[in-house]
């Protein structure tokens, strides 16, 4: 199950990310300024932003199964729609549509972790689901510039959209929770459910439930200090190599996908790090949790030094050393959210955070539109690693709950 959720993950962020890949071709082709391409990012993450609570609530209300089918499908058809832009106007009104259907994906993939594992097991899980986001990222490179190449930019948006609808159909045939799987046996069934808290019928679900705790704006504010960098390496990676190091379309599919390789490694070795902290070091779940986060903060001082280097080559390392780090801290946080909240509502909690999230990246993508081409890059650079360990911060002041602790007991 995990496997199909990631394979999702990767569609999800190949659609994405191929706008980032063909913005060179599209600033040319449409005569944007570095501005205005702000604003069609700024169209997906607006939408993507508001979207995320509501994507979570109806994944909660509908299930699984058919909620992530109907989102895939959806967000299929409005990449696939970006081909017929005439403008970078109609560019971003597609973007939104994108942001609107695309936005059900990390809640849809945390809710499958709370559904099929554990809570020790669950920062693997999500490690392993989290990937999906740097393959797809890293994968839109060589497959976008090959569409450009061949057929011209607008059958990279039809080639990546078609490949979400079949898997949305192969989600819709193959998903089922573990208490509806005909494959899983007793014995996995009750490892899966067994340590779980035991959580009352009559107690409060919805938004309400979860918005107006302490726990929810523990990881909510350290969300949205963290997202700027992964909407940076998104959406800027390309543009800066083409504009700031001077590479070319084909420099960019050689090598712009390795800090999205770097990005899994850190997202897989960060779901293990939490487990092997509790295993070796006795930490509890809470606290593994919060010293992922911070490892990955420290970590982030690397691309803050990004404005140093000379070489295309120096700044694609840090970039990756910038990849590694942030999926490291983003699966730990995004765990969290199944460590506080009753699976009834994980999925609109973890869309109500991940709104605080994409608030924080949608207002740095307009800042980086606005400044980028007077003041530079660096100092924004340097923003992404100051901004993640401010929310290192609030994360280990405000995440003081007993009941979670014993949760993962």
């Amino acid at each position: 199950m995990i496997s199909l959720v990631t394979i999702g993950t990767v569609l999800n962020y190949l659609a994405r990310s191929s706008l980032s890949v063909a913005a060179p071709t599209l600033k040319h082709a449409f005569d944007m300024s570095t501005q205005e391409y702000s604003w069609v990012v700024g169209a997906f993450q607006a939408a993507y932003t508001v979207m995320q609570p509501v994507a979570g609530y109806v994944l909660d209300l509908v299930g699984l199964r058919l909620g992530f089918a109907l989102f895939a499908v959806g967000w299929s058809v409005a990449n696939m729609l970006h081909g017929l832009a005439s403008g970078w106007p109609m560019l971003a009104f597609f973007r939104g549509l994108l942001g609107l259907t695309e936005a059900a994906a990390i809640p849809a993939g945390l809710k499958t972790v709370t559904e099929w594992f554990p809570p020790r097991e669950r920062t693997v899980a999500t490690g392993w689901f989290n990937i999906g986001a740097s393959i797809g990222a890293m994968i839109a490179p060589p497959i976008v510039v090959t569409c450009i190449a061949l057929w011209g930019w607008r059958s990279a948006f039809v080639v990546t959209g078609g490949l979400g609808l079949i898997w949305a159909g192969l989600w819709y045939v193959l998903y089922r929770s573990p208490t509806e799987h005909g494959g899983v046996g007793e014995a996995e069934r009750a490892h899966i459910l067994g340590d779980r808290p035991i959580v009352s019928a009559e107690a409060p679900i919805g938004w309400r439930a979860v918005l107006f705790t302490r726990d929810f704006w523990s990881i909510a504010i350290p969300r949205f200090l963290a997202d700027p960098a992964w909407q940076t390496f998104s959406f800027f990676i390309p543009l800066y190599l083409v504009e700031v190091k001077g590479m070319d379309l084909k420099g960019i599919a050689a090598f712009a996908w390795l800090p999205f390789l770097a990005a899994d490694a850190g997202a897989l070795l960060g779901g293990y790090y939490a487990p092997w902290l509790m295993r070796v070091f006795g930490t509890s779940l809470i606290g593994s949790r919060k010293i992922v986060v911070a490892t990955g903060a420290m970590l982030m001082i690397g691309p803050a030094c990004i404005g140093l280097t000379v070489s295309p080559g120096a700044a694609i390392a840090l970039f990756c050393i910038g990849g590694f780090a942030h999926q490291m801290l983003s699966g730990a946080l995004i765990t969290l959210a199944a460590d506080l909240f009753d699976e009834r509502v994980v999925a609109t909690a973890t869309g109500l955070a991940g709104s605080a999230a994409w608030i924080g990246g949608l207002s740095f993508s307009l800042i980086i539109g606005a400044l980028a081409d007077t003041i530079g890059y660096p100092p924004l650079f340097v923003c992404l690693a100051v901004f993640d360990l401010i929310g290192t911060a609030v994360l280990w002041t405000l995440l003081r709950r007993p009941r979670a602790e014993v949760q993962g007991a």
